[in-house]
């Protein structure tokens, strides 16, 4: 990575892959890490009293020895917590109150001056369960004699676009109706219907989750949080503890790996209750690795049965999808992860018939919350499989087969939303260039077998609305702009692509940027959450706005300077010019100091400071029978991946030779980074597909460590990966860009199981695809010669 120093400017850098910014010391004057030292000698350590059972009553609870340990500060029960907290339903205590869901669920917490102290307290606890039989299965959750998990769920906060059903395990049920699907499969020459299982993986951040609550004595609470939603764990805080937004304070450096598990609100909960019993004193609470497993936010499980028809033609007639989803004990983003299945339940394909119910079933599993694709990968690992066995049924070449039925411009998708221009086709016609499809490769081996799969994908941001984003932009006397932004730096690069997007604006070069970090709720400007892959689409919009916002006012003050009209006057390369008398000012000093009047009778301007902001004015609800409406959501990005890999028949090992991969980012604005992010998503798409399944015994886990939770290490990446740009622009995106996080993941697992099925001839409809699997599936079927 180059040095600040090292660099030159860039005059125009929108479209160029410009220097990293959080590799840069100068530009936010913020070290990556913070450790106990700056909280001083009276920094306290909370450690958490967590349930064995997966489901029980709390019968009784004796803190007693644990407060008579010497160092113990505080001991704090669910006693302290008496509002239920939750993002878009609120069906959870910070501490349990009366029953525990899940093993882990928080039951007490310790407050100690060492965190020895504090686990040694832990286990001075008592605390007596009556266990209750739990819920380890959705469909077992469906059943109407299934223990009910939330009796209180009628009573329960939540938002209009969620659907409980009070008295059952459901805590959120959409549906789709369109077109008529039961006399669509009398036309239909092929119908497949197949059933796919998606297991529960972690999102296993290299940096677990970690924060540190402060109440002071005035009442105010400060918050340091490794944090993908500083403002929202505010808001959920505020209102779970009854104070105002305005006295919490959420700090929120550099975030060591999140994908979405450091969304919402975790452990910030529990410190911030355990501070509240020590005002004054900062209290520290970290996951172990042990805990990351169980008891931060997992991805939901899914059991998905899926029926597809097709004309003789390969044209899709219907489908018909129920999804459910194994939402764990509580649904803080696990009932719009349902929700979003339902608005996307067909893929990225023009089908007229379609039939689909999507299911968030409490269990008494771990918390299913947010990870990298919101539910996408999890469908789109049965979409792309069942579409792959139609065009088989059809004797279709699965390029043809998808090039036939993708949805194009201007197509209603399966909500009725017209589809804006995407360039699908496009990104489908070039990875099959890429990879070389319909070219048979040689193995390496003579008990190895080779084969390429291919997957389309589409995700849109899942949010609410009325999800917004604001900037700020301030320029310093020597021309440096500071930008302040409220979305979190996950190791993405959106400090990087705003501070491209701010100079491209403004007008001035790039190293000149300054993001103003970290994230502080106290004067970052409001930003909903650094999730859904929005942030170079809707935070880049409230940046452009900042910084035109500024330019304006520079331009008023040097037109007036001059007596110009301001469409003569530009500013370019960090200096005001007149294309009229070609006249040049350089921004140095006029930006805070102003300009003099003539004759010495005052001065114009002043400090310039843009403001900027926005939010999207356009997305429709949807009928809750159909699931129909206007807009459902601000658009998609789609792309297509294909791979190229060799089974070893003898072991069942799957070897990942190329993967090609393309994605209509509307408008690249760092097309390096957008390499990266295809690179990434792939990488784990990959780990997810071949290695990774939380495992438990009657709701117990069984895999704490990285010794039984595998993930892909540098061993299993491809030897080559091509990562294809496609750009169409958006109608509403900064330079026409859209996000492209989350979405290279998503395809990856069915295009593996794709190739799979192209090598060997086995079909497997679980995830993930061990070598074991592998291997017993040849045993058991034969591998195609």
């Amino acid at each position: 990575m180059a040095d600040s120093r090292d660099m030159k400017t860039v005059p125009s850098p929108i479209g160029e892959s410009v220097p990293r910014i959080d590799a840069l010391e100068k530009v936010t004057g913020e070290a990556l890490f913070t450790d106990d030292l700056q909280f001083g000698p009276g920094l306290l350590y909370g450690r958490v009293v967590r349930s064995p059972h997966p489901h029980a009553l709390i019968k009784r609870v004796d803190v007693s020895k644990a407060l008579a340990l010497p160092g113990v500060r505080a001991v704090v029960t669910g006693e302290e917590c008496e509002e239920h907290i939750g993002l878009y339903l609120k069906d959870r205590y910070i501490f349990c109150r009366d029953r525990v869901r899940f093993v882990g669920d928080p039951v007490v917490g310790v407050v100690a001056t060492t965190d020895a102290i504090a686990e040694e307290a832990c286990r001075l606890v008592e605390v007596d369960y009556e266990v209750l039989e739990p819920v380890v299965n959705p469909l077992r959750g469906m059943d109407p004699d299934a223990p009910l998990l939330h009796p209180d769920l009628g009573t329960y906060g939540v938002v209009d676009f969620i659907d409980p059903k009070p008295g059952t395990n459901v805590a959120n049920h959409f549906k789709v109706r369109k077109g008529d699907v039961e006399s669509a499969w009398k036309e239909c020459e092929v119908i497949v219907e197949r059933e796919f299982q998606v297991p529960h993986v972690q999102h296993v951040p290299i940096e677990p989750h970690v924060a540190v609550a402060q109440f002071k004595r005035v009442g105010k609470i400060t918050i340091w949080s490794s944090s993908q939603s500083p403002f929202a764990q505010r808001n959920l805080i505020a209102e779970a503890l009854g104070i105002s937004q305005s006295d919490i304070r959420v700090i929120a450096p550099y975030v060591g790996g999140g994908f979405g598990s450091k969304a919402g609100v975790s452990v910030e909960g529990t410190a911030v209750v355990m501070a509240r019993a020590v005002p004054g004193q900062p209290v520290k609470v970290r996951l172990t690795r042990e805990e990351e497993f169980f008891c931060a936010f997992v991805r939901q499980g899914l059991i998905a049965k899926t029926k597809v028809g097709a004309k003789a033609n390969g044209e899709i007639l219907a489908m018909k999808t129920n999804y459910y989803w194994d939402a764990g004990a509580y649904t803080e983003y696990g009932v719009n992860i349902t929700r979003a299945s339902g608005y996307s339940s067909t893929g990225p394909y023009r089908i007229p018939n379609v039939e689909t119910d999507s299911y968030c079933v409490y269990t008494n599993h771990p918390v299913g919350g947010p990870m990298r694709g919101f539910g996408m990968p999890e469908i789109h690992w049965g979409i792309e499989q069942i579409m792959d066995i139609v065009a088989d049924e059809l004797g279709m070449d699965k390029v043809e087969f998808r090039l036939k039925n993708c949805l194009r411009s201007g197509d209603a998708n399966v909500t009725g939303m017209i589809m804006h221009p995407i360039g699908l086709t496009e990104c489908i016609e070039k990875v099959k260039q890429a990879i070389d499809w319909g070219i048979q490769e040689t193995p390496s081996a003579a008990h190895k077998l080779r084969g390429k799969g291919l997957a389309i994908a589409w995700k849109a941001p899942a949010m609410p609305p009325n999800a917004g984003s604001s900037a700020w932009l301030r320029l310093n006397e020597d021309a440096t702009v500071s930008l302040g932004v409220g979305g979190q730096e996950l190791g993405q690069g959106t400090f990087t692509v705003m501070a491209q997007m701010a100079a491209a604006a403004l007008g001035v070069p790039f190293e000149w940027m300054r993001i103003s970090a970290p994230v502080d709720t106290k004067y970052s400007p409001y930003e909903w959450q650094t999730v859904a892959s929005r942030l170079t689409w809707s935070m880049g919009n409230a940046v452009v706005a900042a910084a035109k916002d500024a330019r304006r006012q520079i331009l008023e003050v040097a037109a007036a300077h001059w007596d110009e009209d301001l469409e003569h006057l530009d500013i370019r390369d960090g200096q005001v010019i007149s294309y009229r008398t070609e006249e040049v000012m350089p921004l140095e000093k006029m930006v805070v100091y102003g300009l003099p009047m003539p004759d010495d009778q005052g001065w114009r301007g002043g400090p310039i400071i843009g403001h900027g902001n926005f939010m999207p004015s356009y997305v429709t609800s949807l009928s809750n029978e159909t699931g129909q409406g206007k807009r459902a959501v601000v658009h998609y990005t789609t792309g297509c991946q294909a791979v190229d890999l060799e089974v070893d028949t003898q072991t069942g090992q799957i070897t990942i030779l190329r993967v090609a991969s393309a994605f209509d980012v509307g408008k690249a604005i760092n097309p390096d980074q957008v390499r990266v992010q295809m690179e990434g998503g792939i990488v784990q798409g990959i780990s997810t597909a071949l290695f990774e399944s939380l495992q438990y015994k009657d709701g117990v886990p069984h895999a704490s460590n990285f010794t039984d939770y595998r993930i892909a290490t540098s061993e299993d990446m491809p030897g080559e990966i091509i990562s294809i740009i496609v750009e169409v622009p958006q109608d509403d995106g900064p330079w026409g860009a859209r996000g492209v996080g989350e979405h290279p993941m998503i395809p990856t697992a069915p295009a593996i199981a794709n190739a799979v099925y192209d090598a060997v001839g086995i079909r497997i409809f679980e995830m993930p695809l061990t070598a074991e699997k592998v291997f017993l599936a040849i045993q058991d079927q034969g591998a195609k010669s």
